[in-house]
């Protein structure tokens, strides 16, 4: 099992980024940056491309809406060149919230947009012709569509490497469905390892049986806050605001992709009344609702003896690459101390 981080900052990155060259010494594997409606991950990325030397640096995630197919192999050829090969592209639908809100574009396809930009992705790194024609996209624009001038073109400059890590960010059946078909790696939210299979194993098995002999076994990325002690379990109430956030605030009623998960994984009752008080601007009543048992389940604090076991169930429920968030005075103590266990 690997070891990864997500980029936290508030307001300055380059701090943050710093940070990670001590975190790679001590035996991260990747870090994952994500953009939201924040600043731009390929920027971050091309940064900690050059503070560091081994680790993995991986979108985590940019949208399939708000760049061409043609922009995303740019970002993904050019990441993975000056990291020498170090490069992870997750990529995701995201929602209609930043889709729309934040980007101005329509939030249509996201399951058939995903998958033909993997498609063309893969096309683009083997430096072949872009040629596709999809619903979502269509290459080059056939002369009726445009000036007739378009041809197919192949990257410009040669890749660092053939094949990139594309990466999904999924949580509904279809969409991880898709995944374990087409990518490389899953990269689900919130998860809670004793009710993943539950969730989502009959979409893993759909994807895995039409999943071509080419790729190697799907992998997958999930995680929380990390806190090892035994006078640590306060610090679960700090995960609060981001849990309530996703499942009250990201979308409206009946469109909230982790306001359904939180009722999958059984919390029905809460879910509603988080969304209700959330979206009401009862923020800080939505938080406490937030159910303790999944907090727990869902990271990583405690005694030693109880962390090791959170990362065994991590690792049952077919986790490859442990993603944590150190809560802690000594961050990469606690990356080396989880090293050990993972390795």
């Amino acid at each position: 099992m690997k070891l990864s981080t997500p980029l936290v900052y508030s307001g300055n990155p380059r701090e943050a980024a710093d940070q990670v060259a001590g975190l790679e010494a001590a035996g991260l594997d990747t870090v994952w940056v994500a953009e939201p409606y924040g600043f731009d991950a390929p920027t971050l990325m091309g940064y900690l491309a050059a503070r560091t030397t081994t680790v993995e640096i991986g979108a985590g995630i940019l949208n399939v809406y708000s760049r061409t197919p043609g922009a995303l192999l740019q970002t993904a050829a050019g990441l993975d060149n000056v990291s020498g090969g170090r490069a992870v592209i997750g990529l995701g639908a995201s929602g209609p919230q930043v889709v729309e809100g934040f980007h101005g574009m329509s939030y249509d396809r996201p399951l058939g947009r995903t998958r033909e930009v993997i498609e063309i992705l893969r096309m683009g790194l083997r430096r072949e012709p872009l040629v596709h024609q999809g619903r979502s996209f269509t290459l080059p624009l056939p002369a009726d569509q445009g000036t007739g001038l378009g041809k197919p073109l192949k990257l410009l400059t040669k890749p660092e490497r053939s094949s990139v890590p594309l990466w999904v960010a999924a949580l509904g059946e279809k969409n991880v469905a898709m995944t374990a078909e087409v990518a490389d790696g899953w990269l689900p939210f919130m998860f809670l390892p004793e009710r993943a299979h539950a969730v989502w194993g009959d979409a893993l098995a759909a994807g895995a049986a039409k999943r071509s002999a080419d790729l190697g076994p799907l992998e997958i990325s999930a995680g929380g806050m990390v806190a090892i002690g035994d006078d640590v379990d306060g610090l679960l109430d700090l995960m609060r605001p981001t849990y309530a956030l996703y499942v009250g605030g990201m979308g409206a009623r009946g469109k909230n992709f982790y306001n359904d998960l939180a009722r999958q994984y059984g919390f029905e009752e809460e879910a509603e009344k988080i969304q209700d008080l959330y979206l009401e601007g009862r923020k800080s009543e939505a938080e406490a609702l937030v159910p303790r048992a999944w907090l727990e389940a869902g990271n990583l604090v405690g005694p030693a003896s109880y962390v090791r076991e959170r990362v065994e169930a991590f690792r049952e429920a077919g986790v490859t690459n442990l993603q944590v968030s150190p809560a802690t005075q000594d961050p990469a103590g606690t990356i080396r101390q989880l090293k050990e266990w993972v390795s």
